[in-house]
């Protein structure tokens, strides 16, 4: 379900922290998935890096802010009340999430990413209600919740779950994770692991 936040205005403000903390991960060029995009902020700023970028969002008029942003495809869709909207062998470099959730969309997020790509994900936690909105508990993620989500799947690179004071009170889970490619064959593969740099 979608959170109760004004969709459309993420566009017009900063990429979250934790978005930009972990962009040095996603490998250069690669396409870019911005879901429940609003008007584009982590959009923007993924093709402000040279990546080609997806973003959807059921909100056509937030997306009307995306016309003629270089690299940046705007797609309308109902996530939540349509089949997926992208083709099934559709695989990229990054798979982008903040404020958002909804939880039948979680293994087609996952069958998104290609090889190698990275899941950055971050939205609100139980607690939030004590605090302010969303206090549904449809649109908050339970302890642990994102990293049970892709479990056996994915490679944890990092997570966080609690308490921002900043922009404003919030509870918050957070993960950044990556779809590691198979190497077969690899005479490396038990010498020479895959780095992935934890940045400052």
């Amino acid at each position: 379900m979608n959170t109760p936040v004004t969709r459309g205005l993420q566009g017009l403000g900063e990429p979250s922290r934790w978005v930009r903390h972990w962009a040095h991960l996603v490998a250069p060029g690669g396409a870019v998935l911005d879901v429940a995009s609003g008007a584009g902020r982590h959009a923007r700023f993924f093709a402000s890096l040279g990546h080609p970028v997806t973003a959807i969002d059921r909100d056509a008029t937030a997306l009307d802010l995306l016309g003629g942003v270089p690299l940046v495809t705007p797609l309308v869709a109902d996530l939540e009340g349509a089949p997926w909207p992208l083709p099934g062998d559709a695989a990229f470099a990054a798979v982008i999430v903040t404020n958002y959730l909804h939880r039948p969309l979680f293994p087609q997020l996952l069958r998104a990413l290609a090889p190698g790509g990275v899941l950055v994900y971050e939205t609100f936690a139980q607690g939030n209600e004590s605090v302010g909105k969303p206090s549904n508990p449809a649109f908050l993620l339970a302890p642990g919740e994102l990293l049970d989500t892709v479990r056996g799947q994915l490679r944890v690179v990092a997570f966080q779950d609690g308490f921002l004071a900043r922009p404003r009170p919030a509870y918050i889970q957070r993960i950044c994770a990556v779809r590691e490619a198979v190497r077969e064959g690899d005479p490396m593969r038990a010498t020479a692991p895959p780095c992935y740099e934890l940045a400052g």
